[in-house]
């Protein structure tokens, strides 16, 4: 991404062809505007990047077809200095083109810019490809003066049928040679214009009579009147006008060629080649193309600097919206845009006596080449505050979270909504700058990109901040590549089915192109993953990541190849009904777990996760909410491991508790079948804390993948317990959850914890293993209870320190409630912490957990293995003798 420097941010408009109404495609649905073609081709264009290229920025849609295109821009231009060395730069951009298989078509010299340093860049050279070959609009790409002549003799073909896919044939790239020619041949010739004289027809007629012309150069210097301005031009001049201004497109040469054509070899050595600089995800080395000047003082900036200047152009036009910016307004303020009044709109006027009145032909709908210049005072004067260092940030393992700004109003930014802060130019500038330092050093600093994630993640960035925490590193553009994406398979039907029902509301996904792209991206995944198989709802998992990074398919597929297998192990099985099975009853138990009273009531009605959750999970909500809620959801999901799902349900169940316990089972049907709207930022929120109070064993799933690190809430990669890593192995193989049977789990209201996570939670030692613990034995936290369920003598002879007896067989009264005792008031006490049952047998514990959940206790659960797999710790006491 080249930054702004001299640059300045320049817009023009257009109209695309409409469309009837009434007429729908081959698969029955409406026709897909032309507009929306457009936009979608238009996205790969940002990245084509090339010092010869003013490169694009970005397109809006407007309405009534209207688009709107952002690119880089100069204000001098060819026509303002005219000097024949240009050639070559025209020559490397038109190259760069023709080997992103582009044509330029609408070379003029207004069309060809200068730099601050006079260097040569290219505009509006996307034009002919976003249009389809000009199909998608009423206007022809290109000026007679300088169309060449196989393309006038072609004329102007337009689709007859819009449900049909035809589409005019193609310019070759060397019809850009000859507009160049011509170009050359009026810059020879100061002040002169080639059948400016001329109308349209007449310049047609005259550039096609010149097949039968041997040196075209002589004849237009003598129809121009400047042949003895011609005979005084250099001899290599010469020789490259006549090579541009061969007549028949197989004798004249390609770009390609006159790049090496001995008539620059006066020219090259001043210009080195161009090399693309590697990705952030790539196996080349990044910084191998880093050079530092012969004098660091060079690389001092004084307070005086134009910091922003050295931002890349697509961060400048980001910042500028988020300023105040409005592409339509500017245009407005220009006279290009014009609002007519709607009884001026219509096509005739039509009186009593029959006689009738009509406009001529509405010339909005044609190309009005002019480029607006949009001003950047107004973001210049929105961040004169902002100190210069906030541009270069350090990346201090003290770092703090809060953006790198001396001034109270950033600090306080931070604390607002993120909707606020994703609005606010001074705050995006700092995260932006901060997260590129860091996205720049990744992998070295990946934990710090998961510290300021916690935080928030810059939208501009999200797409490689997410790649950066799911772990994409290597090769990713060469595994690509190198997976089959054409050779039809069985899936291919279900994948065209599914595409046109995908997030179809988002213009991106919506064109063509987004059809396309998905199509790849999926099928890469389903052949790159043969014992998985094709469900429905993959496409909704693929689109945040194909949004994100449109023109990275690579990228797009590594994501999502990363995302399934931490948070959707196996769910893509051919037969998946034991795994999704597992997973609803463990989110019924996490129900019952966080809210009790929710959970009676949705079992008494009989209305399970069964009949809502499954598209929730699936899709991991990807097929529920709208991409922009998503992506806020996601940047904290990416930060959980594999059971914050969970919690995120949890929390939109709570959401709609209020309805859901004032309804029977046929208005929660109606409730899920249309979903009310969700708060996202508050579902977040809550899901943090849900997750906080979960116990790491309490979600644990036999056909969950087993990950090395587990990662908590706030980005830490730890081990699966907090205990001395000796001990861990112990753990793995004595105190973690056993494994239990789909009806056995199904049996359970109450999740289990397994004894290692009690032992944490306790904070409590081991004293057979003395040597491998430091830590002091303490009692059970207050926000612990543990109830063992034991006969009073059993619970004698050895318990866990701190808890409490409470028999099975007397806990509760024959109505259900609570029997009057001791222990029934500290049980009350400690309602809305953790209880863990412990008992001799785990049937006795799950149904005394059941009866607390029935009681609307919050957070019981039971201890996995009971006081059988307590007693290999040694943790057990005995009350002292009294005396």
């Amino acid at each position: 991404m080249s930054s702004l420097k001299d640059a300045e941010l320049g817009a023009f408009t257009f109209f695309a062809s409409a469309l009837p109404h009434d007429v729908c495609g081959s698969n029955g649905l409406p026709l897909t505007p032309n507009s929306i073609k457009i936009l979608g081709r238009f996205q790969i264009l940002k990245t084509i990047v090339h010092p010869r290229l003013c490169q694009c920025v970005d397109i809006s849609r407007g309405k009534h077809e209207r688009l709107v295109v952002v690119a880089e821009h100069y204000e001098k231009s060819l026509e303002d200095l005219l000097i024949l060395c240009l050639a070559y730069e025209t020559l490397q951009g038109l190259e760069y083109m023709n080997r992103h298989k582009m044509v330029h078509r609408a070379l003029a010299p207004h069309n060809i810019l200068l730099d601050g340093e006079g260097h040569v860049k290219l505009a509006k050279f996307g034009l002919y490809h976003i249009t389809d070959l000009g199909a998608d609009v009423d206007f022809p790409i290109g000026y007679p003066s300088y169309l060449a002549p196989e393309v006038i003799a072609q004329g102007i073909v337009k689709p007859t049928d819009p449900t049909q896919c035809e589409r005019p044939l193609p310019s070759g790239p060397k019809s850009d040679v000859w507009s160049l020619g011509i170009i050359i041949f009026e810059l020879c010739v100061v002040g002169r214009k080639l059948f400016q004289s001329l109308d349209i027809p007449e310049k047609l007629k005259l550039i096609l009579a010149l097949d039968c012309v041997d040196d075209i150069v002589t004849v237009l210097g003598e129809e121009h009147g400047c042949l003895d301005i011609l005979k005084n031009l250099p001899e290599n001049v010469l020789v490259l006008l006549r090579k541009c201004l061969t007549f028949h497109p197989t004798k004249r040469p390609t770009t390609t060629d006159l790049l090496v054509d001995s008539v620059f070899k006066e020219v090259t050595p001043k210009y080195t080649p161009f090399h693309k600089s590697a990705g952030l995800f790539s196996p080349t080395l990044r910084c191998a193309d880093l050079i530092l000047p012969d004098d660091i003082s060079l690389l001092y900036k004084d307070e005086t600097s134009d910091f922003l200047a050295e931002r890349s152009i697509e961060e400048v036009y980001y910042l500028w919206c988020l300023a105040g910016g409005d592409l339509e307004k500017e245009l407005m303020s220009k006279g290009i845009i014009r609002s007519k009044p709607p009884i001026c709109t219509l096509p005739n006027l039509v009186l009593e006596d029959g006689e009738s009145f009509g406009q001529g032909r509405d010339r909005s709908s044609l190309l009005d080449d002019t480029t607006v210049t949009l001003s950047l005072c107004q973001l210049r004067n929105r961040l004169k505050d902002v100190p210069g260092e906030a541009y270069y940030p350090l990346l201090g393992e003290d770092q703090s979270n809060v953006p790198h700004s001396s001034s109270n109003s950033e600090l306080s930014t931070s604390t607002l909504p993120l909707i606020i802060r994703e609005r606010d130019t001074e705050y995006q500038l700092n995260r932006i700058v901060l997260f590129d330092r860091l996205l720049n050093a990744y992998p070295y600093k990946k934990h710090l990109i998961w510290k300021e994630a916690r935080v928030d993640i810059p939208p501009l960035l999200r797409g490689l901040t997410w790649a950066a925490l799911l772990g994409v590193e290597g090769a990713i553009q060469d595994k690509y590549d190198m997976t089959d994406k054409d050779t039809p398979i069985p899936t291919d039907r279900q994948i065209e089915v599914d595409i046109p029902r995908c997030h179809q509301y988002d213009e991106l996904l919506s064109s063509p192109e987004g059809h396309a792209k998905f199509r790849r991206v999926l099928k890469a995944w389903v052949v790159s993953h043969p014992n998985l198989v094709y469900w429905q709802g993959l496409d909704s998992l693929c689109a945040p990541f194909l949004y994100l990074n449109f023109n990275n398919e690579a990228l797009a597929y590594a994501c999502m190849s990363a995302f399934i297998p931490k948070y959707l192990y196996n769910f893509f099985l051919k037969d998946n009904s034991h795994v999704i099975q597992e997973y609803l009853t463990v989110f019924s138990q996490m129900i019952a777990f966080h809210d009790p009273e929710l959970s009676n009531h949705l079992n008494e009605i009989g209305f399970i996760p069964d009949l809502y959750a499954i598209p929730w999970f699936l899709t991991m909500f990807t097929h529920v909410f709208p991409l922009h809620k998503i992506f806020h959801l996601w940047d904290t999901l990416l930060l959980g491991n594999a059971s914050f799902p969970f919690c995120i349900g949890v929390a939109i169940l709570q959401q709609l508790r209020v309805r859901l316990l004032a309804n029977g089972f046929n208005e929660c049907i109606l409730l899920f079948s249309d979903l009310p709207e969700i708060d996202i930022e508050r579902c977040v929120q809550e899901s943090i804390n849900l997750f906080c109070w979960t116990p790491k064993s309490a979600t644990y799933r036999q056909h969950a993948q087993m990950p090395k690190l587990t990662s908590d809430i706030n980005g830490v990669s730890r081990p699966s317990s907090t205990l001395n890593t000796d001990y861990q192995e112990f753990i793995k193989t004595d105190l973690g959850r056993e494994s239990i049977t789909l009806s056995e789990l199904k049996s359970e209201i109450s999740p289990r914890i397994s004894v290692e996570d009690l032992i944490d939670l306790c904070e409590l030692t081991v004293p057979s293993l003395p040597k491998l613990s430091s830590k002091k034995s303490k009692s059970i936290k207050p926000k612990l209870l543990v109830v063992d369920i034991r006969h009073s003598e059993d619970f004698n002879r050895g318990h866990i320190q701190g808890s409490i007896n409470m028999p099975f067989g007397t806990a509760f009264t024959s109505e259900g409630d609570l029997a009057p005792c001791p222990a029934s008031n500290t049980l009350q006490n400690f309602k809305g912490k953790v209880i863990v049952t412990v008992g001799h047998v785990a049937q006795n514990a799950a149904e005394f957990a059941a009866h607390l959940v029935k009681l609307c206790f919050p957070r019981v659960c039971i201890l996995d293995g009971g006081i059988n797999k307590m007693k290999l710790t040694g943790l057990l006491t005995v009350p002292s003798p009294q005396i």
